[in-house]
């Protein structure tokens, strides 16, 4: 596709509740990040696409020919096989999409000239400024821009690319977006040393198409990405913010989210209006091998007339998917057990990332 001079185009990063060309997954392979629970993990996956497949095409990563045999099988047994999933034979380093994957914007040429166009904005992936093994992981966004038939344009700052997860952020369409400090703004697990929240705020103007930034402060106890957004904040309507709040004012979480919540309610959209706050109550700590997982009903996915949600086999289970059906009315919201899957310290949200219809 023909290069776009960046400087004459406007990006828009269009909410996840828009409607979707298709949703990318990568179907999970590393043993080791569910280190001795890793059997659950494909059947998890098979009930995930079997629903996400019903409303919209899924673009499935494997690894080779032979985890396309292992994937198709354990689809097929599951009742989840059938022609709206398309592989991708592209080898990866773990499975979490939303974080490795390239995030699709529209575009359109100068101020009100030229066509809309598909286009991926390609971030820098590093693992989270934790792991080693990320390289494979670098090249999923512009393999995804490639086969989407999408212009890669890559985030630049200064002289080099900009590391950016996809789940560090989340937008209502409109040119508000949601982040923390704790993630983009701390020295642990630092992304881009230098970087500060203006040039985080100009990066997001530039290639988002964002003019109002909400900062919120720390993540959810548990969280291996060192404060991610989707398991604290997400936007449901252009105007309306669904903040997880934790009730038991003895637990690590209520401090941190009651500051989330507080500053939610301060802050506006992008025209200055106030923005509806609707509360989503945490479940019980989830523990395994001693150690804290961030499980968050917040992780959930909006897909085409549906909205997959993780639930823990926890009380406030189905008072959080009575919320959610509540603000989604025309949507199916689904709950997925996900007690095993957070094992590996991501739900719903960061295994996808979905491919808008332009």
């Amino acid at each position: 596709m023909p290069k776009i001079e960046t400087e004459k185009v406007r990006y828009r990063m269009p909410a996840e509740w828009e409607p979707h060309a298709a949703t990318w997954l990568a179907w999970p392979h590393n043993h080791r990040d569910w280190p001795g629970k890793f059997e659950p993990i494909p059947w998890v996956y098979a009930e995930i696409i079997r629903y996400l497949s019903r409303h919209e095409p899924v673009e499935l990563i494997v690894n080779d020919a032979a985890a396309e045999k292992n994937a198709r099988k354990t689809l097929q047994l599951a009742n989840a096989l059938n022609s709206g999933i398309r592989f991708q034979r592209w080898p990866s380093d773990r499975v979490w999409t939303r974080d490795s994957g390239c995030t699709f914007v529209e575009c359109s040429a100068g101020a009100d000239k030229g066509r809309p166009c598909r286009t991926a904005i390609k971030w820098r992936f590093n693992a989270w400024a934790k792991y080693s093994n990320w390289r494979r992981d670098d090249k999923i966004g512009s393999l995804m821009a490639r086969a989407a038939h999408a212009t890669e344009i890559t985030a630049m700052y200064k002289e080099g690319p900009v590391v950016l997860e996809g789940g560090s952020i989340d937008g209502n369409g409109r040119g508000t977006l949601l982040t923390t400090e704790e993630c983009l703004l701390s020295r642990i697990q630092q992304r881009n040393p230098g970087m500060r929240r203006a040039d985080y705020e100009k990066i997001f103007a530039q290639y988002l198409g964002i003019s109002n930034v909400i900062w919120l402060g720390s993540g959810i106890a548990g969280d291996d990405t060192h404060g991610h957004v989707d398991d604290l904040a997400r936007f449901v309507s252009p105007h309306t913010v669904v903040t997880a709040v934790e009730s038991n004012s003895r637990e690590a979480n209520y401090k941190p989210l009651r500051d989330n919540l507080r500053r939610l309610r301060e802050a506006g959209d992008q025209d200055g209006r106030p923005l509806t706050v609707v509360e989503l109550l945490m479940p019980s700590p989830v523990m395994f091998k001693k150690r804290r997982l961030p499980a968050s009903y917040a992780n959930f996915y909006i897909a085409n007339q549906l909205v997959l949600v993780p639930v823990f086999n926890d009380p406030n289970d189905r008072v959080a998917l009575d919320i959610l059906a509540s603000l989604f009315p025309s949507r199916e919201v689904v709950g997925i057990y996900c007690g095993d899957l957070v094992w590996g310290f991501g739900t719903i949200h960061c295994m996808t990332q979905q491919q808008p219809s332009t």
